[in-house]
Order: C-alpha cells, then structure tokens, then sequence
C-alpha cells in the first residue's frame, strides 16, 4: 500500500481532479494534509507517507512544508528546489540564460533611478514583474518614460518585495501565447491561450484551444525542464519573430482548461509520475535497509 501526501490549500477544480484519480488506484491511501491551522515540528513529520504532492496555493506554505518533509526523508513533488526555481521569475530567467535556453531578456535593478534606466536601455514597451506571483498578477506593461515612472514609484511603496525590479523585454505575440505540459522531462500536451489583451493567462480571460506538440516544441520543453530540475510543470512559451522562447514555468500547474481542449487526461499522468516517484522512494529506503 502506497501512503501519498497531498499538501493543499484548498480543494480547486484541479485538486479535486487530481484526488478523483488517486481514488481509482488500487493500493494506494490518500492523506490529506492541509497548509493551514496547524503547526509542523521541523524535526519530525506528522505522517508518514512514501510522497507528498505539493499542491498548494500559497507559494511560501507550499515551499517551507516541502523543504520539512524532504529533510525527513519523504520525497516530494514538485522538489522544494525545483519550486524555488520556478517561483522566482529571477531565478527561472537566470537558469534559462545560462542554459542557452531561448528567453526574453531581463534586467534587474533595486532603486528607483536604475529601474527606471533599465527600462530606458530595453526599450519600450517594456515589461515590469513582481519576482515572485502568478496569474498575471501586478503586471504592468509599460509605453512611455511617463508610464515607467509612474509604475516604478508607485512599485516602490508597496513593500520590500517590490523593490526588487525585475524588467523584462516585450515580445509582440501573435494574440497568444502556449503553455506547455510536461511530467518528467517529457510534454504530455500543450494549449494556445489567445486574449486581446497582453496578458493571456486563462485565469485572467485567455481562452484555451489545443497546440500541436511540435518537435520544435517538444525538444524545447525537455530542456527547460530538465534545466529546472524535472518534474510536473507548465512551461509557458512566446511565439516570437525569432521563434519560440520560454517567458515561465510554472511548478504547481493549472490544468481545468487543457482536459478536453487537448484530449489528453492530465491529471492521470500527473498521478502515473506521483506515483513513480512514491515507488522509487520506497525502493532506496529498501535498498538501504537491506
């Protein structure tokens, strides 16, 4: 019997997709551990469990019980460093860069003055992020000097986080963009998000129709996945004049749109990866002890 961990928020579309699956498999328990209205002993765990799948909301609650489990010796997906990795818009970007890896290019200042100069040496539009959010939350797209300033003081007083200017060069895109499937190092489906606005993210609108797995695609995901560490992510990519290129990566992906729009049971193959990893797990601990 294979005890899974299944660290929540609260139960989405997509949480619920996920247990519905875990329901079908023979052998396998469900414990449920919420990220909220308790505390977590760093010295122990309180259960046991072969995995814990990481599906919380909350970036920060997600990571720190990740990192609490993963010291005890429990694996995790997504891994707390692959999280890290795909949290911080920084660090995503930094990691596809050295990886030659095609991405929109980023500078990053820490006052005012230099954010705004960074800006100024993109071009505009230019792009201003908050380095760690999703759903386009606190985007800003930026036309004119006027707008730059404007934005850039009024990301200054909102706090420590948004002193941290994260600039990133604007790709004119087709009305769309693709966000990506992968579990492993391998695309399982892809979709198109088209929207009249900049921002085409389906939480804010973008609607969703299926995208071919090209091999241009394809080989492109598996290097960025394999570049951040593996595991279940959504890659989301520009079509730009230049071809395609990673904008994100998402470590704890959204996928209520991309069932029927790409035919492709997501969630199933999400839990065949959980349940490797669960597997595998439990193998070392054996072999270990033998």
């Amino acid at each position: 019997m294979l005890k899974i961990g299944f660290l929540y928020t609260r139960l989405r579309a997509e949480e619920k997709y996920l247990l519905e699956e875990l329901d079908q498999r023979p052998n396998v328990e469900i414990v449920r551990v919420k990220d909220d209205g308790r505390f977590f002993d760093i010295s122990a765990i309180p259960e046991k469990v072969d995995v814990l799948f990481e599906r919380s909301i909350s970036y920060s609650r997600g990571l720190y019980i990740s990192k609490i489990y993963e010291a005890n010796g429990i694996p995790v997906v997504n891994a707390p460093q692959v999280a890290e990795r795909c949290g911080d818009k920084y660090v995503t970007s930094q990691i596809l860069a050295q990886n030659g890896i095609p991405t929109p290019r980023v500078l990053m200042a820490f006052d005012e003055e230099s954010a705004l100069a960074a800006v100024e040496a993109l071009g505009y539009p230019a792009v201003l992020k908050p380095v760690v959010g999703s759903w386009g939350r606190l985007l800003a797209k930026v036309d004119s000097r006027e707008m730059a300033e404007a934005v850039i003081e009024h990301k200054a007083t909102l706090g420590v986080q948004h002193q941290v200017f994260y600039v990133q060069e604007y790709v004119n895109k087709p009305g769309r963009d693709i966000r990506a499937f992968v579990a492993g190092d391998e695309p399982i489906a892809a979709i198109y998000r088209t929207s009249e606005n900049w921002i085409t993210n389906t939480a804010r609108g973008g609607l969703a129709s299926n995208c071919p797995l090209t091999p241009e695609l394809s080989e492109l995901c598996r290097r960025t996945a394999r570049a951040l560490g593996g595991g279940l992510l959504a890659i989301d990519v520009f079509e730009s004049a230049n071809g395609l290129t990673v904008n994100e990566v998402n470590h704890t992906m959204e996928f209520r749109n991309s069932i029927t729009t790409t035919g492709v049971n997501i969630p199933a193959l999400m839990i065949d990866y959980v349940l490797s990893a669960a597997r595998e797990g439990t193998a070392e601990l054996l072999a270990e002890a033998a």
